[in-house]
């Protein structure tokens, strides 16, 4: 029997044990799944932890819950990968064969790397809302929040879900509203970018909705370090911008384990093809969702795109046969998706404008559709009321 094995349990992990476990002979095809945390975090709810809005038991569910049958589940943890023989090591000492090696170990948040960021003001002025550790500890700073200054800043891009942090700021500029405190609270938002988002058409829109919300937006700005002192955060210039709270997205990296490996660049992202998502030095490894070193956004989204096109690269690969050669055709309802070296804005949408808010543009789309981008843009896998309520808030 042969083996694939999957490293990493996520989002990206679990759709391809499901998408291959359906295509595949299980009495000829083992396929292990690998994780080191026997726990689920629903990362999108994150979100949410802060405002009360979802609870911790919203973002918990046991791993198990969404593997099919016949997939092996094994909880470790990895030391490196050793692909030349075909071989992971774990930290236990034991090793794992295999004939397809599929790596989605995601990524992560990294504040070690900003000088000053894990300092005394961590967890108590300054907080992540990307783990569940700190989007639980932030909810408990807000409850305490009489107003100041609220800082929501981007380290360096990439990150995972890139619109989180501007969906942030909405959600705050909210949520104080509701609490007769937004007249005492100024709300800046500092980005390494040059305008707001990465796409120059919504960059234009959700500038406008900065504006109209009231949210103030420096742009250009590279940090350099914390100042615990001052609780100020410094950019490259010597600029500093104080804060009575700093929400932060701190540097993302990928597996530590896969840059041991020799398979990654620097911050840990693996060395993938942008066409067939093959690891660019040996042909029976395979990458997706947020562990590659592509420029895509790291999203659910083109996570579901890549099981699509990846699901039929393993298969051809299997059979000998020539692999796809782009991400195009494949996942969300067979619709075209953007090469994933395409970060430009250039294959964005012509901006519309529809009678109908959220349900407009999807009631213009083939019946067949409309549903399907609906859960992915604004559910990510849930049928949560509460999700449906704020997302929409978030931007309205």
């Amino acid at each position: 029997m042969k083996t694939i094995l999957i490293l990493g349990a996520g989002t990206a992990g679990t759709l391809m044990a499901n998408s291959l476990s359906q295509r595949l002979n299980l009495e000829q095809w083992n396929i292990t799944i690998l994780d080191e945390h026997p726990i689920h975090y629903y990362q999108p709810g994150f979100l949410f932890l802060p405002f009360g809005i979802f609870s911790q038991n919203d973002v918990i569910q046991p791993r198990r819950r969404f593997l099919p049958n016949g997939v092996h589940y094994l909880e470790a943890e990895i030391d490196r990968v050793q692909a030349e023989k075909n071989r992971v090591l774990l930290k236990s000492g034991e090793q794992l064969g295999y004939d397809i090696l599929i790596i989605a170990t995601g990524a992560k948040i990294a504040p070690e790397q900003t000088q000053g960021m894990l300092g005394n003001d961590w967890r108590t002025r300054v907080f992540d809302f990307y783990t569940f550790e700190g989007a639980s500890a932030l909810n408990g700073a807000l409850r305490n929040w009489d107003g100041g200054r609220l800082v929501v800043q981007i380290t360096e891009m990439p990150v995972k879900c890139p619109v989180a942090p501007l969906e942030f700021a909405f959600l705050a500029d909210s949520w104080l509203k509701d609490r007769r405190l937004r007249h005492k609270t100024e709300i800046v938002y500092l980005t390494p970018l040059s305008n707001p988002y990465i796409k120059p058409v919504a960059a234009d829109v959700l500038g406008q909705v900065l504006k109209e919300k009231r949210v103030k937006v420096v742009t250009d700005f590279h940090v350099d370090h914390i100042d615990n002192e001052q609780h100020a955060i410094v950019c490259r210039q010597g600029d500093k911008v104080d804060y009575d709270l700093l929400v932060t997205v701190p540097i993302n990296t990928g597996d530590v384990a896969m840059g041991r490996s020799g398979l990654a660049n620097e911050l840990h992202f693996v060395a993938t093809d942008p066409d067939t998502l093959q690891s660019k030095q040996y042909p029976n490894i395979f990458v997706l969702g947020d562990a590659t070193d592509l420029p895509s956004p790291k999203s659910s989204l083109v996570a579901r795109s890549q099981a699509g096109v990846l699901t039929e690269n393993v298969v051809n690969y299997m059979n000998g046969d020539p692999l796809e050669s782009q991400l195009c055709g494949a996942g969300e309802g067979d619709r075209p998706m953007p090469p994933a070296s395409d970060f430009s804005g250039k294959s964005e949408r012509n901006q519309k404008k529809y009678r109908l808010p959220v349900l407009g543009p999807f009631l213009a789309e083939p019946p067949s559709d409309q549903f399907r981008e609906l859960a992915v843009r604004w559910i990510y896998g849930t049928n949560s009321q509460k999700l449906w309520r704020y997302r929409e808030l978030a931007i309205s």
